[in-house]
């Protein structure tokens, strides 16, 4: 293998030929061996978005020449494509606030646009990674903005998912509208209800979030690109500072906006850590309807049984013929990702000191993990799940009628303590059923039973 010769504050390195990235890359992927987790494609492109919008505003202005602007250019537009990212190596994981990852994109776009030129990787005389590639900019302000603007495409991709899901359960709330069940408090019997009913408050629920997530773009919409190091735009022209912004809403084609104090929007992060919450309540609605949906499935035998998931694969290495809810396992699990990851936004955020946070790394890994988990989650529950659930209609319908949470609609024919014993006596007679019990006990006639336990009276609202 060949080598160049690269310098930096710290002395001289040697960097593999053909690497596109450079010695501040190389000492970063030295010095941060932690979690082994690569940069989110995402955050990579909008990196890429903010060089390549920086490189614009600099070229319109004339602070940098129309050669060396457009081979930044279409390297920037390269990377957002998806090449060259297997030269981003830095960890996820990093001290100094991003530093890392800012050198390792500044690096491999320069040297790209060196090879664009027709010149050799790391003839930094001609074309630098500082001087030019990161010119008027600090980590400080393109790092948070490019997690704003890697955190905005997925939050509208997210947002379609939910909608789909959304979608998918007030399908099942039409197709279950008349199927009858038994509602359930603590576990317990409590009173009829409709299948459909119960989608329909799932439906509900994750309409809200629909609608919150769709607003948390608004909280992430103002940038501090332009104010450098922290906030006050020390090393940039006013000019720049005001047009950089527009190409980088021209760019990345989401509404981003100039934050009215760049300082402000430096050092605290606390709009992430609202996000995080809206989140955070997202997959808890996920992991309550997938809890849900895993005990109404139980059985099928000896279980609840009041519906039937999709089959997706062989439960058990022993047990024959078991088939297990591992796609709702799954959400719960993500679920969990995501509730943790919420813990580790909050204190990445609250552990900023001063002017900077320096922990901002954690806080892109954990958030933008959240945001990929949940849109992959989403869509996984409602094609591999939600879409294909069934009904077992004849066994829920027969679990109402000898349940004791019938006899609830019938507390202004019967009275409370008449309603009482038969409960009682229904518990006793376990082999009798509740038309059974109400014949032999009560001087209601057989027809008047069955227009009081009617599907259409039990689940009517109200009376």
């Amino acid at each position: 293998m060949s080598f160049r010769i690269e310098h930096d504050l710290l002395g001289e390195r040697e960097v593999p030929s053909e690497a596109y990235y450079g010695i501040h890359t190389l000492r970063a992927f030295e010095n941060f061996p932690l979690s082994h987790l690569g940069i989110d494609t995402r955050f990579i492109q909008a990196f890429a978005q903010v060089k390549k919008a920086c490189a614009n505003a600099n070229a319109t202005l004339g602070f940098l020449d129309a050669a060396k602007a457009k081979a930044i250019i279409q390297a920037c537009d390269e990377m957002i494509s998806g090449r060259w990212h297997n030269n981003i190596i830095v960890d996820a994981l990093q001290g100094g606030a991003g530093t890392s990852l800012n050198m390792n994109m500044n690096e491999v776009i320069a040297n790209r646009a060196l090879e664009i030129m027709r010149h050799s990787k790391g003839s930094y005389e001609i074309l630098h990674p500082l001087d030019h590639v990161n010119l008027h900019q600090s980590t400080n302000d393109v790092y948070p903005t490019a997690l704003k603007v890697a955190s905005m495409s997925l939050l509208q991709e997210l947002g379609d998912e939910i909608a789909k899901l959304q979608g998918a359960l007030q399908d099942k709330e039409k197709a279950f509208s008349s199927v009858l069940k038994m509602a359930r408090t603590e576990l317990q019997d409590a009173v009829p209800m409709s299948l459909g009913a119960g989608f329909g408050a799932y439906a509900e629920a994750i309409a809200r979030d629909r609608w919150r997530v769709f607003k948390s773009i608004e909280r992430l919409k103002n940038v501090n690109l332009g104010g450098t190091a922290i906030g006050t735009g020390i090393g940039a022209p006013k000019k720049y500072l005001f047009l950089v912004v527009e190409c980088l809403k021209e760019v990345s084609d989401l509404p981003v906006a100039r934050s009215e104090n760049l300082i402000d929007a430096t050092q605290n992060c606390d709009m992430f850590v609202e996000v995080s919450g809206i989140l955070k309540a997202h997959a808890t609605n996920l992991f309550k309807i997938a809890s849900d949906l895993r005990l109404l499935s139980s059985g099928p035998r000896a279980g609840l049984a009041e519906i039937a998931l999709p089959p997706v694969q062989a439960g058990s290495s022993i047990m024959v013929g078991k088939i297990n809810p591992v796609i709702c396992e799954a959400v719960n699990q993500a679920a969990m990702k995501v509730m943790g990851n919420d813990f580790l936004v909050c204190q990445a955020a609250q552990n900023g000191q001063l002017e900077l946070n320096a922990f901002m790394p954690l806080l892109a890994q954990a958030f933008l993990e959240s945001l990929t988990l949940l849109k992959n989650t989403v869509a996984m529950f409602r094609e591999k799940a939600i879409e294909g659930i069934e009904a077992n209609t004849e066994h829920a319908l027969s679990q109402v009628l000898n349940s004791s949470g019938c006899l609830v609609a019938l507390l202004d024919v019967l009275g409370y303590e008449k309603a009482t014993q038969l409960a009682s006596a229904l518990h006793v007679n376990s082999n009798m059923t509740l038309k059974e019990l109400l014949i032999r006990e009560t001087t209601l006639e057989e027809n008047e039973i069955d227009a009081l336990l009617s599907p259409s009276r039990l689940i009517a609202l109200g009376k």
